[in-house]
C-alpha cells in the first residue's frame, strides 16, 4: 500500500504541475529519472492530433497504438492511462463504433485526461477511476488491453495480468509496452538502475514476465524489444545518487529494455490443465 501511495502522490503531481505550468514532464526535476525512456516515442503526425497538455503527461517507456492493430469498432482499454495520450490515439482508430476505457488511480491525472478528451472532442472515450489490480469492468468486455510502462509499477503484477485475461474477450489481444529486464542482474545493481528506469517500482525479468502470462491463461506470448537502455544514458543520475558507475557498467549492458509485450486469450477456455498448446505459450 505504501508502494502504492506513493506512486498516486508523485503522478499526482505531475499532473499538477502539467496543468498548471503546461510545463513537459520530463523537464521537471522530479521526473528526471524518465529522460531518455519517455521521449520521442509519438510521431509528430500523432502528436499533432492531440491537445498539448496529453502529448506533456506522457510518461510511458513506448507507443504501444503503433505497434498494435484497432479496427473500427473494436473496445480498447489503457491500463495507466495518465493524461489519456494513448486512449484518445486508440479511439481515434476505432472509431465512432468503437470503444476506447482509460483506467488511472490517480484523480488529477483523470481530471487532466477528461480535460484532454474535452478539447479533443473525443465522444467514444470513457476514463475510469480503480486499480489495475481490480479493473472495474465486466469479464469478456474488451477487445484489446493496452499499458504504457505501468504493469511494472505494480506489486502484485500476476493480479494484473489475471484482471486484464478476465476482462478480455475470447481472442482478444494483449499489447503492452513494458520496462523488462533481460537476464541475470545483481540485486544491488538492479536496485539502482530501476531507480532510474523504473522512476519509482521494479520491473521483471523477461522469463518471469513471459511466465506469469501463461499462468494468467494467454497464449502466444511474444516479446519485441523497442528500445534498450545504455549505462551512459543513466550516468547523470546513478552519479548523483553515490552510484560507482563505471563499476556496475558491464552488469548492466543490454539488461535494461522498453518491450512491447504481446498475447492472446484463447478462443475458448482450456477444459483442463495441458490442453493448451505449449507451443503457442511462448512463441
Amino acid at each position: 500500500m505504501e508502494m502504492q501511495e506513493n506512486i498516486r502522490n508523485k503522478y499526482g503531481s505531475i499532473a499538477r504541475s502539467v496543468t498548471e505550468t503546461a510545463a513537459a514532464a520530463c523537464c521537471d526535476p522530479a521526473m528526471r529519472c524518465c529522460d531518455p525512456i519517455t521521449k520521442n516515442l509519438y510521431a509528430d503526425s500523432e502528436k499533432g492530433e492531440l491537445p498539448e497538455k496529453a502529448v506533456l503527461a506522457s510518461l510511458g517507456c513506448g507507443n504501444p497504438t503503433a505497434l498494435i492493430e484497432l479496427k473500427p469498432g473494436e473496445t480498447v482499454l489503457d491500463l495507466g492511462s495518465g493524461g489519456g495520450i494513448d486512449v484518445l490515439l486508440s479511439a481515434k482508430r476505432v472509431g465512432p463504433t468503437g470503444k476506447a476505457y482509460g483506467l488511472d488511480m490517480t484523480d488529477d491525472m483523470l481530471a487532466l485526461a477528461r480535460e484532454n478528451q474535452r478539447k479533443a472532442g473525443a465522444t467514444n472515450v470513457e476514463f475510469l477511476k480503480g486499480e489495475i489490480e481490480n479493473i472495474p469492468l465486466p469479464d469478456s468486455s474488451v477487445d484489446v488491453v493496452i499499458s504504457n510502462c505501468v504493469i511494472n509499477l505494480s506489486a502484485d503484477k500476476s493480479k494484473v495480468l489475471r484482471e486484464a485475461f478476465r476482462v478480455l474477450r475470447p481472442s482478444g489481444r494483449f499489447a503492452v509496452s513494458d520496462v523488462v529486464v533481460r537476464g541475470h542482474v545483481p540485486n544491488s545493481v538492479r536496485q539502482s538502475m530501476l531507480l532510474w528506469v523504473g522512476c519509482i517500482a521494479g520491473a521483471l525479468e523477461e522469463s518471469d514476465y513471459r511466465a506469469k502470462l501463461a499462468d494468467a491463461g494467454f497464449l502466444n506470448i511474444d516479446l519485441e524489444p523497442t528500445r534498450t537502455y545504455d549505462i551512459e544514458d543513466a550516468r547523470q543520475f546513478l552519479t548523483e545518487a553515490g552510484i560507482a558507475v563505471d563499476e556496475i557498467a558491464p552488469q548492466v549492458e543490454d539488461k535494461f529494455i522498453s518491450a512491447f509485450i504481446r498475447a492472446t486469450k484463447p478462443t475458448t477456455p482450456c477444459c483442463e490443465p495441458g490442453c493448451c498448446d505449449p507451443a503457442a505459450v511462448t512463441a
